[in-house]
């Protein structure tokens, strides 16, 4: 299979640069799947978990928001915050559960309360993923 270059950054670090196959990213208005010679796009990022295939198989990491750039040199993601799913802090995303859920609580009908549902599910669809569901 032919391979690209691919970026992912944080403020605090570079998590990943190398050569990789394809990248499952969750976008927000839907997941995408990055291959070799992509057509150029840029999208921005919802809470979820990105799969990079490579040589060394799948690794899952989970982004919290950010945006993804396809170029002619590869794939960029610049994650609001990204860590591997073995080393994220489950505390932090229920943490960010509650105070949502607090949120829409106090938040009249309206578009403002559609977007903290919609981003409360989005924690929700991480934690499931992080709980190993059926998703996973």
């Amino acid at each position: 299979m032919a391979t690209f270059h691919f970026d992912l950054v944080s403020p605090e670090k570079l998590l990943f640069s190398g050569d990789v196959e394809q990248v499952d990213v969750p976008g927000a208005e839907g997941d995408f799947g990055v291959l070799a010679n992509h057509a150029p796009f840029v999208a921005t990022l919802r809470p979820g978990i990105l799969t990079v295939h490579g040589a060394g198989g799948a690794q899952k990491i989970v982004v919290l928001g950010g945006f993804a750039e396809v170029s002619a040199q590869g794939l960029t993601v610049l994650a609001d915050v990204a860590e591997a799913v073995e080393d994220i802090d489950r505390a932090m995303i229920s943490t960010r559960i509650s105070e949502l859920e607090s949120r829409i609580e106090k938040t009249e009908p309206g578009s403002a309360l559609d977007k903290l549902i919609t981003r409360l599910d989005h924690f929700k669809t991480v934690d499931r993923h992080l709980t190993g569901t059926a998703m996973h």
